[in-house]
């Protein structure tokens, strides 16, 4: 398992709709999720700055360009573009980081 951390960043006065959408997550996104190799998927929300930080462990063998192309990433990105700051094909503008530090 690979660990992969990366930030996004929410649009103010979203902080309660964008926990309510992932509260009720679609079971077919996280079917799919699941299925592609994600495990042990994180977010939080730093409410100063609202930068979100997500972190994920993947499978060794995760495909990268399987999930942008999914009808169903698609469809969720289109719904949590009004809430986020997004690219212009709603993806979520997305912040790769680097690890410094682990402790298991």
């Amino acid at each position: 398992m690979i660990r992969n951390a990366f930030k996004m960043k929410l649009k103010p006065g979203f902080e309660a709709e964008y926990k309510k959408r992932h509260d009720e997550i679609w079971p077919e996104l996280a079917s799919l999720l699941s299925e592609t190799g994600i495990q042990d998927y994180s977010i939080f929300l730093d409410e100063e700055t609202l930068i979100l930080f997500a972190v994920q462990k993947i499978s060794a063998d995760f495909d990268f360009d399987l999930l942008p192309n999914h009808p169903i990433v698609k469809k969720w990105w289109a719904y949590m573009g009004d809430i986020m700051e997004t690219n212009p094909d709603n993806s979520p503008v997305a912040i790769g980081l680097k690890e410094v530090f682990h402790l298991d």
